[in-house]
């Protein structure tokens, strides 16, 4: 049997962290490079975001994923953000309904995480209390 690996700080390699993504997808889209290193982006997010992908059978495009407190502050994002501690991303699938996505989430993970509905993409996070919202 084969040892045990803690995921919060095991990838796949230095760049990837899935058999799909990428750690660039989830870093900081300011440029300020937040997200490059090891333990900037919560695992089970991409695992998460990965089943997604597995699930629709479509890439999964990461409109925000980890954001420095500028960026955040940017783009309007919340005080304490589930962004600013890289356990958050906002998605998108091409040809696929926000609607549909987040009906997939809230079914899969009933009981657990944030994931809330936009019209043009929907934001899943791995806190560990649910939340259910619409924007």
């Amino acid at each position: 049997m084969g040892k045990v690996v803690n995921e919060t700080v095991k990838t796949i390699s230095k760049d990837r962290l899935s058999k799909n993504f990428v750690r660039k997808e989830f870093a900081c889209k300011c440029g300020c490079k937040l997200g490059m290193n090891d333990g900037d982006i919560n695992l089970e997010l991409v695992r998460v975001v990965q089943d997604v992908r597995d699930h629709f059978g479509k890439p999964v495009v990461i409109n925000s994923g980890l954001r420095c407190a500028f960026h955040n502050s940017r783009v309007g994002g919340a005080s304490r953000s589930q962004h600013l501690f890289g356990n958050a991303a906002d998605i998108r699938i091409a040809g696929v309904n926000s609607k549909d996505i987040y009906d997939y989430l809230d079914k899969k993970y009933p009981d657990k995480y944030g994931i809330g509905r936009y019209p043009s993409f929907t934001h899943i996070d791995v806190r560990e209390k649910k939340a259910r919202w619409r924007g």
